[in-house]
């Protein structure tokens, strides 16, 4: 294709392109495309790709791919910019709680003012690595809790875990997390995919206030909801406990920005 309309957006600084591809026109197996549109010198610049595209029963369906061209598992920040996106494009209302499909299911979505809340995955259980946490978020993370936040290398430390082998053939995301007396978290996280730092990951917080709250042994009858704080800003993260280290009705709330809108020339 010569050209084509898309959409970039943010979450916490976590950015994407998005185009609307309910017409088919974009060829999502076209891998060397999407890695020229999200390179950040010769394309539009981004941290992942989305196609928004047609559901038979629900809002819409989600496909995302990272920055390396690859389709990938769920983005927690990509679908809340997504939802963003549809609402934009006058795709839902935004009125009222809708449904749309990704790669790992179904998620609900809402908005609170200029804030989007997605429904993610059940968390089943979590694993301890060599100490750290695994778990499936959506995507699968490695959890490593550290007093010194500020001093890590998170490109060199995060590259060389998720090159480890300890995760088999398809990797893990690595979080850095850091907890205060109050139960706010800091996280920064290596992405497998982007092969780099970004500046917020939405599975990466769910996992690390899931693993947080595993490790410390809390016990809660009623819901939990725990801030997180990133490079490019917070967002909240809410779940219901029920034991051995599974979660239920868990939901990943913050900012979704709208940045600009094109058409792109003949990259």
């Amino acid at each position: 294709m010569d050209s084509f309309t898309f959409s970039k957006f943010h979450g916490t600084g976590n950015d994407f392109v998005i185009i609307d591809n309910r017409g088919g026109e974009f060829d999502g197996t076209n891998s060397d495309l999407i890695r020229r549109i999200c390179h950040r010198r010769f394309g539009i610049g981004a941290d992942g790709l989305m196609l928004l595209e047609n559901s038979e029963r629900y809002a819409f369906s989600m496909r995302y791919y990272n920055s390396d061209g690859k389709e990938s598992t769920m983005c927690g920040n990509g679908g809340r910019c997504i939802v963003a996106f549809a609402k934009r494009e006058g795709i839902v209302s935004g009125d009222e709680l809708f449904e749309f499909e990704a790669v790992d299911g179904l998620h609900q979505a809402r908005f609170s003012g200029n804030i989007v809340m997605i429904k993610m995955l059940d968390v089943e259980g979590i694993t301890k690595i060599e100490g750290g946490c695994f778990l499936n978020t959506g995507s699968p993370h490695y959890v490593v809790f550290t007093d010194k936040l500020e001093n890590i290398d998170v490109y060199t430390k995060g590259k060389e875990l998720r090159e480890s082998g300890l995760f088999g053939e398809g990797g893990s995301n690595i979080n850095f997390v850091s907890s205060k007396d109050d139960g706010e978290l800091t996280v920064r996280t290596y992405e497998r995919g982007v092969e780099d730092e970004t500046w917020s990951c939405g599975t990466g917080c769910v996992a690390a206030v899931l693993s947080d709250y595993h490790l410390k042994g809390k016990t809660s009858d009623t819901r939990v909801g725990v801030k997180v704080i990133v490079k490019g800003g917070s967002l909240k993260v809410s779940f219901s406990p029920v034991g051995n280290g599974r979660f239920r009705d868990i939901w990943l709330e913050g900012a979704a920005t709208f940045v600009f809108k094109g058409v792109t020339g003949n990259i």
